[in-house]
C-alpha cells in the first residue's frame, strides 16, 4: 500500500505533467510542481535541476564560471587554463551538481546562449518570451525570441521527462513487486512448514539473485538446483525401478519430482502442465549448471539467474499445496543460525509466525543478535528471556 507521502507526490506529478504537456501552460508553475515533488521524496538530483532552471544563484555562478572555462579550454588547452576547468569541477562537485546530470551538452547548448535567457529563472524567460510575442517583435536587444523559445522547449521537454520517470517509478514499479512478494510469502511460509531447511535456502537463492554480483547469481543457480535435488528426496526417494519408462535413480532427480506430480495431481490438464514446466525447469537448470562450471559467469546475466529463482518458486507452488506436511523432532538445544523452525518454535514457546521471522531475518541479515530479534513483532521482555538461557548467537 502506498504511503500518503507518496500518494500526494503522485497527485502533484499528474499536475505537473499536464501543465507541461500544454505549449499554452507555464513551464515555470511545471517545475515548481516537480521541484515540489522531489523534495517530498528526498531526489537531490531532481532537486538541484529545478532549482538551477528557477535561477538559484548557489549553482548559477559556479555553472557559468565552468561553461566561460570550459569554452576557453576548448579553444586552448593550457595548464593553466586545465588546471581552472579542473578546480570549478571540484566545485560544482561540493555543490552535488552531477557533470553529466545537470551539465551536459544539450543543457550547456542552451544555456551558454545569452540571446535565449542563459541562467536567468525561467520564469523570466518565459516572460520575455510572451512579451515578444505579444508586441510581434524578434528580439528587444537582449533576448531573440526563436532563441527563448528553444530554450523553453527543451526545459518544458526535459522537465516532462523526470515528471514522467518520477511518476512511472511512484506510481508502477511497486506492481509486480507486491504481485510476485504475495507468491513468495506464501511458498516461504509452506516451505517453512514442510522443511526448514529448503526453505532458508530458496530465500538465500533470492537474496542471491537481488545484488549486483554474477558470482552470487551463479551460488543461486547452484542452490536452485541443489533445492530440486532435495526437494525431489523429499517427494520421492530414489529407486531402481522405473515409472512410466523413466529412470528414478539418484541422478535423476528431475524425474522423480516429475513422477511425484503425476502421482499426486488428479485433475489431468494440471498434471499435464505441472510436468511439462517441471521438465522445462530441469532442462533449465541442466543449461545454466554446465554455464556456470565452465566459470563463463560474464556469460551469465541476472536476467537468466532470476528467471531461475521464479521459475523454482513456480515449481514450488504447484508442489507444495499436494504435500502432506512431516512431523518433526526438536532439540533441547540450538544454536540460533542453526536452528530448524520447529526447534525455534518449540524451545522458546512461541507461535510458528514469530518463529517464521526470525528465520525470515537470519536469511536476510546473516548474523543475528539478540538485539535483531527484539525488533521482531511480538518479542517481549519474556520471549528476550529465553532466548538469553536457551539460544547461542555464536
Amino acid at each position: 500500500m502506498q504511503s500518503k507521502t507518496t500518494q500526494e507526490a503522485i497527485i502533484v506529478l499528474k499536475e505537473s505533467i499536464k501543465e507541461l504537456e500544454s505549449s499554452k501552460a507555464s513551464v515555470l508553475v511545471g517545475i515548481q510542481k516537480l521541484l515540489r515533488v522531489s523534495k517530498m521524496i528526498n531526489d537531490e538530483s531532481c532537486i538541484i535541476w529545478c532549482e538551477i532552471q528557477m535561477g538559484n544563484t548557489k549553482y548559477i555562478k559556479p555553472l557559468e564560471n565552468y561553461i566561460e572555462i570550459l569554452v576557453a579550454t576548448n579553444k586552448s588547452k593550457t595548464k593553466i587554463n586545465i588546471k581552472k576547468l579542473t578546480e570549478v569541477r571540484e566545485e560544482l562537485k561540493k555543490l552535488q551538481v552531477d557533470i553529466d546530470e545537470h551539465c551536459s551538452l544539450e543543457e550547456l547548448n542552451v544555456k551558454a546562449n545569452k540571446s535565449g535567457g542563459g541562467y536567468i529563472n525561467i520564469g523570466f524567460i518565459e516572460e520575455r518570451y510572451n512579451d515578444l510575442v505579444r508586441t510581434k517583435k524578434g528580439n528587444d536587444g537582449t533576448f531573440y525570441k526563436n532563441n527563448l523559445n528553444n530554450h523553453l522547449n527543451y526545459v518544458r521537454k526535459t522537465a516532462h521527462e523526470k515528471a514522467s520517470l518520477l511518476y512511472n517509478t511512484l506510481a508502477f514499479s511497486d506492481a509486480p513487486q507486491s504481485a510476485f512478494d504475495i507468491l513468495k510469502i506464501a511458498i516461504d511460509d509452506k516451505l517453512l512448514d514442510i522443511n526448514p531447511e529448503l526453505a532458508e535456502k530458496l530465500m538465500q537463492a533470492f537474496k542471491s539473485v537481488s545484488t549486483d554480483n554474477p558470482e552470487e547469481w551463479s551460488h543461486a543457480l547452484t542452490s536452485c538446483r541443489r533445492l530440486i535435488e532435495n526437494l525431489a528426496a523429499e517427494l520421492s526417494p530414489a529407486t531402481d525401478e522405473l515409472y512410466n519408462g523413466r529412470s528414478l535413480g539418484r541422478n535423476q532427480y528431475i524425474n522423480r519430482v516429475w513422477a511425484f506430480m503425476d502421482k499426486s495431481i488428479s485433475s489431468e490438464s494440471n498434471r499435464d502442465l505441472a510436468k511439462t514446466h517441471v521438465d522445462f525447469v530441469g532442462s533449465y537448470l541442466q543449461r545454466l549448471h554446465k554455464l556456470t562450471n565452465k566459470g563463463v559467469h560474464a556469460q551469465l546475466s541476472r536476467a537468466e539467474a532470476i528467471k531461475a529463482v521464479f521459475h523454482i518458486y513456480l515449481i514450488c507452488a504447484s508442489i507444495l499445496e499436494y504435500h502432506d506436511e512431516p512431523q518433526k523432532g526438536v532439540s533441547e538445544k540450538m544454536n540460533i543460525h542453526t536452528a530448524s523452525l520447529d526447534e525455534l518454535e518449540a524451545v522458546l514457546d512461541i507461535n510458528r509466525n514469530m518463529a517464521k521471522e526470525i528465520v525470515k531475518m537470519r536469511v536476510a541479515k546473516g548474523r543475528l543478535s539478540l538485539d535483531d530479534i527484539s525488533t521482531i513483532k511480538g518479542v517481549g521482555a519474556k520471549t528476550i528471556s529465553k532466548f538469553q538461557d536457551t539460544v547461542s548467537f555464536d
